[in-house]
């Protein structure tokens, strides 16, 4: 029988709810766990997501171009507001749930853990990649179809013409290290995510990493699966052109070939280092790794 109070009713259990964040080390078991069911996913599920993901990545991209056009806040504070304007995509892509290739590379966790196969993440890596690739694909045909690119007098074309044509102009030592750097930050927003217990922690966690890495021009491969091909697009546009105040000659690295081996395979390489290996790597080493290691005696 349980005990009662002074008027005889039996006593209330209250449970006060916890508005802490989550500990590192609590992160880094959630992450690990997170790395499993995302290897588990079936093609289909997988693929499906990672459509969404490339589709919001896509819709961060383009509102980033457009929200910096005319603006007279001066290069930094410009810099800025495109990349918190580019968080809209991560956002996305945690709250509404997608599969993105540049996030997944966290899976490293539960790899070195050894919950998860190589090729379990090998496989992860390569549908979401090709369904990131599909999403801004698709985003970039909707957007050129619907002649978005004219708003201002071709002003938002002409920037996001001029975007595309300096990410293919970078060198490919350029290219790896600007990937390191931008997916290094994009993996510690989505570690930051971890630590949340509210959608809005999460915009919290998401907005100042992200506006960090295109406010310092680093290199998003899923990014630029929206960025490049757009442009290439609008290389044949004379008047998108002539607005950006380029010369036909200096776009002659804006080609798929200029694309894919020039900047997207550097890229990628880069972000599977920032990811995996500088924030991945790093926190199962300091929080997860097997006892035993590192001295402890």
């Amino acid at each position: 029988m349980s005990a009662q109070d002074a008027r005889g009713h039996e006593p209330v259990s209250i449970t006060v709810p916890t508005f802490d964040p989550y500990a590192p080390a609590e992160m880094a078991r959630r992450v690990e766990l997170a790395g499993v069911t995302k290897a588990g996913l079936d093609v289909l599920s997988l693929l499906t997501l990672a459509v969404l993901a490339g589709a919001f990545i896509a819709l961060g991209a383009q509102l980033a171009t457009v929200v910096g056009v005319d603006s007279t806040l001066g290069f930094g504070p410009t810099r800025l507001l495109v990349g918190v304007a580019f968080s809209l995509g991560l956002i996305l892509v945690v709250i509404a749930g997608a599969e993105l290739f540049t996030g997944n590379t966290l899976i490293v966790m539960a790899w070195l853990g050894r919950q998860v196969s190589a090729r379990r993440l090998l496989r992860n890596w390569s549908l979401a990649y090709l369904g990131n690739f599909i999403g801004a694909l698709g985003t970039v045909a909707l957007v050129y179809l619907a002649g978005q690119w004219a708003l201002g007098g071709n002003k938002v074309g002409a920037a996001a013409l001029s975007t595309a044509n300096a990410k293919v102009q970078l060198s490919f030592g350029e290219a790896i290290t600007r990937g390191i750097l931008c997916n290094t930050l994009v993996n510690l927003a989505v570690w930051l995510c971890f630590s949340a217990r509210s959608n809005v922690d999460k915009v919290v966690a998401i907005v100042p990493a992200i506006a960090g890495f295109v406010a310092s021009g680093f290199e998003h491969s899923v990014a630029n699966m929206y960025f490049v091909p757009l442009g290439i697009l609008l290389r044949d546009r004379p008047a998108v052109v002539e607005a950006a105040g380029l010369q036909p000659d200096a776009l002659s690295n804006l080609t798929w070939s200029g694309f894919l081996w020039n900047n997207l395979l550097p890229v990628t390489i880069g972000n599977i280092i920032g990811g995996g290996l500088l924030v991945a790597a790093v926190y199962w080493l300091v929080y997860l790794r097997p006892k035993g290691w590192g001295g402890e005696g």
